[in-house]
């Protein structure tokens, strides 16, 4: 789903779970609070193995556990983690009936605090903000194999550009 002004900034190839946490290790570190990561794709895609890596990749805080468990938030609907100086918002929105219910889950504190990463972005219709960037995971040519595809705005696009096209970058 693109919105004006929005473009595709880049597709990674991920072979594994393996390489998945090191994308993630490369992909901290441009993240800022106030970011909103919608993870789209089909269930088993791997978003929530997304979620995990990229949490993990984020330094941790002296009184947290340097590597963090970090399970679907499918019947909670949104697990909280202090990683370093920002809190990491993680929602699961599969089984959101109406938009409206998000608030009740702090998504206005997590957009202005934290980064959040949000599993079934299209159920919050109209209340996501057009500064997210839509990260599409796709089964790739092996089981393992996983396509993510960053669809984002021009901010996005400056962060992330030198990331997810070094060949290209100058």
């Amino acid at each position: 789903m693109f919105v004006t002004g929005e473009g595709l900034i880049g597709e990674v190839k991920i072979a594994d779970e393996e390489a998945t946490r090191d994308f993630a290790k490369l992909l901290a570190p441009f993240l800022r609070g106030g970011d909103i990561l919608a993870l789209e794709g089909d269930l088993g895609a791997g978003k929530t193995a997304f979620s995990r890596a990229l949490i993990n990749a984020l330094p941790s805080r002296g009184d947290q556990p340097e590597k963090e468990e970090v399970p679907s938030p499918t019947f909670t609907l949104v697990q909280i983690y202090d990683r370093a100086a920002l809190q990491v918002w993680h929602f699961d929105l599969y089984r959101l009936e109406d938009p409206e219910e998000a608030y009740e889950l702090g998504i206005e504190e997590a957009f202005v605090e934290g980064i959040s990463l949000i599993e079934w972005p299209e159920k919050l219709g109209f209340l996501m903000p057009l500064s997210r960037l839509m990260i599409n995971l796709k089964y790739g040519g092996s089981d393992t194999e996983r396509v993510l595809s960053f669809v984002g705005n021009e901010k996005w696009r400056e962060r992330l550009f030198a990331l997810l096209n070094p060949t290209d970058a100058s």
